[in-house]
């Protein structure tokens, strides 16, 4: 049956976010506002070495103290994991035993061993320190470069500390090569960071003997990922497991999975038939929640004499830490397979690998496989170098244009005709004034001034299609007074979900943003969550069709009430008219009345209610893609690196809301440039963390960032929309950027960077090391 509904009116605005009234007056509600009658608190004892055996743990003292209702320690608990871990780790994949809490061993600084429940949390911090420990000290593995070869094993019943290995030779690579004019090699290293999001973890679980529930508050980007594992690892049904979800503050990756922490609190909240609430300190945070971007990658470049790209060769190496959250498998992986990007760079070979040491394990932070980013477009810069060619020239010469398109990349990616990585470029190109300041750079290093150019060009795969990722639902009900409520599975923690789902919603349906209300968490259908870029596309597409479900139904209603075809009727702003007549009319809540409360006077064979349920699969991936290019000032006396501009040029597809893409770029950028030049979780020899407060784990403020000039290509995407994802991109594209900007001003010097970060001790260092 046709209908129609009102064209595009919100979709494309920068519409104000819904959100924010609640969350700029301090009305938000976070995990730690949850409070519950009789509701217990939660620490833990974490160890202060590397690498130990524990070889006495008496709680007596900590158990005696007034206000203390239970100790646990790994013996109490650590049975609880063994189901969960048959589930996710087959025998033939072996993972390291990443019990709740630690039993025998410990594996690094903050690895916990022992857990408090008190009346408060001041009280069972007091009863950690009556926990009498003796350890007995180890060799730690901390050097992620020679763990693989060492006989000191993390895990000794996996028999070494290579985690993951995946080589994939490519024999038309090493062809490419004996032909190539020139071949160049450099080494690529990135440090570890963490996500440091401004909420930190936390989780409120109180179970019901009577029913044999356990309800669950917390700070969540996948809230059914928490029903699923939490189920598993109580021995539960998912239908036992209720989930709540309120407003997350940040995530980016570190709370898509449950923490070793969050599935203790579980099993003693079910122990106790208490509610439990523990919240993650920063300290916490930094030390013991994952780290990530720890990692090198060996890129050998082969091209011909006129510096077109014929192959290239990769290796890999990333440091799992201890407890990789997620598992072993390798974010390099993705990255090898994603190293050629918007380029055309002929056959690849690559290797990926990964190892464990004994620090804090690897995780998801944005764009977690944004090494291929880095590595390539550093290196770009070093082969323009090398060969003496512009490094704006040489992308171009390079760079995926509309006739290439659609393109087979060596390494199996597919990129389809919707990408635009040549417009991006130019674009970028031209906001920045690429020419204007080559010729300002040439003036300023007469006068003694270091200014330095990067650029960063790369495509995102977004809103991948495959395994629990791919799909997303949506249940769309519109109440007996016309207000429209959506249930989704997605995880909203900073996205504007709230906002941005209400306008694709209110397009369709032919409401107002404002009478649609996103409720996720219980009561939802299932969903991955929040990640990966994937909410635009297969969350706002799942949205869309159950709006389309329930457009087709009110249209269909109103025009048997008022006895017009449905193909005459429009819909806007909650009223269904007679085109040209808007005199002849029905508001959706008169609508949703006869549906609920009068379905004698619905058409003949019309369930009554005004409610549609949908789930969208989405295809493989779909590609967004952008250039990024930043221009700084290097002060040669302190190292001080200062950011003058930056632009980006973005082709995300068809915006939902302008100001909220803009806002995730700014986001992400701000975090790239606080991985190349402030944030740095440092370890010595003895795997002792140096950075344990913001104090030295620096983040920039807005002080340190210049205003973001952000540019939009639109080519929509072949999905429902048109529209791309776009959530992790800027976290992608910065790094480069930023590191190219400092190279280039490095450059009279003669020097090259190859690791981050380029704080102004290690740019001290470049400067020097000229001299030597």
């Amino acid at each position: 049956m046709a209908s129609t509904a009102a064209a595009a009116r919100y979709v494309g605005q920068s519409v104000k976010r819904l959100e924010d009234p609640r969350l700029v007056t301090g009305h938000g509600r976070y995990v730690d506002d949850i409070m519950l009658p009789g509701m217990l608190h939660v620490a833990f004892g974490r160890s202060d070495l590397a690498r130990a055996t524990i070889t006495q743990l008496d709680t007596s003292a900590a158990e005696a103290l007034d206000g203390v209702h239970a100790v646990f320690t790994g013996v109490d608990l650590n049975s609880y994991n063994d189901s969960l871990r048959a589930s996710l780790h087959p025998p033939e994949s072996p993972a390291p035993p990443a019990n709740m809490l630690a039993d025998g061993d410990v594996r690094f600084v903050g690895d916990p061993y022992v857990m408090v429940v008190a009346e408060s949390r001041y009280i069972a911090e007091d009863a950690l320190d009556l926990v009498e420990v003796e350890f007995e000290p180890l060799d730690p593995v901390v050097d992620y470069e020679t763990a693989a070869e060492s006989d000191n094993h993390v895990h000794p019943e996996l028999g070494g500390n290579l985690a993951h290995d995946l080589p994939v030779p490519n024999p038309a690579q090493q062809e490419a090569f004996e032909n190539a004019a020139h071949i160049i090699t450099e080494t690529w290293h990135q440090h570890r960071q963490t996500n440091v999001p401004m909420e930190t973890r936390g989780i409120v679980a109180s179970w019901q003997p009577h029913a044999g529930v356990m309800e669950v508050w917390a700070s969540t980007q996948s809230p059914h990922e928490m029903q699923l594992v939490g189920a598993r690892v109580l021995g539960i049904g998912e239908h036992k497991m209720v989930v709540h979800f309120g407003d997350v503050g940040g995530g980016f990756g570190q709370k898509m999975f449950l923490g070793r922490e969050d599935m203790a609190v579980l099993v003693a909240a079910k122990l106790l038939a208490a509610p439990l609430k523990w919240i993650e300190d920063r300290r916490e945070n930094l030390l013991a929640s994952n780290h990530a971007r720890i990692e090198q990658m060996t890129v050998s470049m082969a091209v011909d004499e006129d510096g077109n790209f014929l192959a290239a060769d990769l290796d890999q190496l990333e440091d799992d830490g201890a407890y990789p959250l997620g598992g072993p498998a390798t974010p390099g992986a993705m990255a090898t397979m994603l190293y050629p990007g918007p380029y055309r760079m002929g056959p690849v070979s690559w290797r990926a690998r990964t190892v464990y040491t004994n620090t804090c394990g690897r995780g998801a932070y944005r764009g977690p496989w944004q090494m291929e980013s880095v590595a390539r477009e550093q290196m770009i810069d070093r082969v323009a170098r090398e060969i003496g060619m512009d490094p704006l020239e040489l992308r171009r010469r390079n760079v995926l244009k509309p006739d290439d398109l659609p393109y087979q990349v060596s390494t199996g990616l597919f990129f389809e005709t919707t990408i635009s990585p040549d417009q991006t470029l130019e674009q970028a190109a031209e906001m920045i004034g690429y020419d204007d300041f080559r010729a300002e750079q040439a003036k300023a290093r007469e006068q003694g001034r270091y200014l330095g150019l990067g650029m960063a060009l790369y495509i995102e795969p977004t809103s991948m299609g495959m395994g629990p990722l791919g799909t997303e639902s949506a249940m769309l009900r519109v109440e007996v007074d016309g207000h429209v409520n959506v249930f989704m599975g997605t995880g909203s923690h900073g996205q504007s979900l709230e906002t941005t789902i209400a306008q694709l919603v209110a397009d369709e349906l032919g409401v107002r943003p404002e009478d649609v209300t996103l409720h996720q968490g219980h009561g939802s259908g299932y969903g991955f969550g929040t990640g990966g870029s994937r909410s635009a596309v297969i969350a706002g597409s799942a949205a869309r069709a159950a709006a389309s479900g329930v457009r087709d139904k009110v249209v269909a209603i109103a025009a048997h009430l008022m006895e017009a075809s449905a193909d005459d009727l429009e819909v806007a702003d909650g009223v269904i008219s007679v085109k040209g007549t808007p005199a002849a009319s029905m508001t959706m809540a008169q609508v949703a009345a006869t549906a609920y409360q009068n379905s004698d006077a619905l058409p003949p064979g019309t369930e009554a209610g005004l409610e549609h349920t949908a789930r969208y699969k989405a295809p493989p991936s779909t590609h967004s893609n952008a250039c990024h290019i930043c221009t700084c000032e290097l002060d040669p006396d302190t190292g001080k690196v200062t950011l003058l501009r930056y632009v980006v040029s973005e082709d995300c597809g068809v915006l939902i809301n302008p100001m909220v893409v803009d806002g995730q770029i700014a986001g992400g950028v701000v975090q790239g440039i606080g991985g190349v030049l402030y944030e740095h979780c440092v370890y010595d020899e003895s795997g002792n963390p140096l950075a344990s407060t913001f104090l030295d784990y620096l983040v920039p403020t807005a002080a340190e960032v210049p205003d973001l000039e952000t540019g939009h290509v639109v080519v929509p995407s072949d999905t429902p929309g048109g529209h791309k994802g776009t959530g992790e991109g800027g976290a992608i594209g910065a790094p480069p950027a930023v590191f190219n900007a400092v190279a280039d001003a490095l450059a009279p010097f003669g020097v090259y960077p190859n690791r981050q970060p380029l704080d102004p001790n290690a740019v001290l260092g470049l400067i020097a090391s000229a001299s030597d």
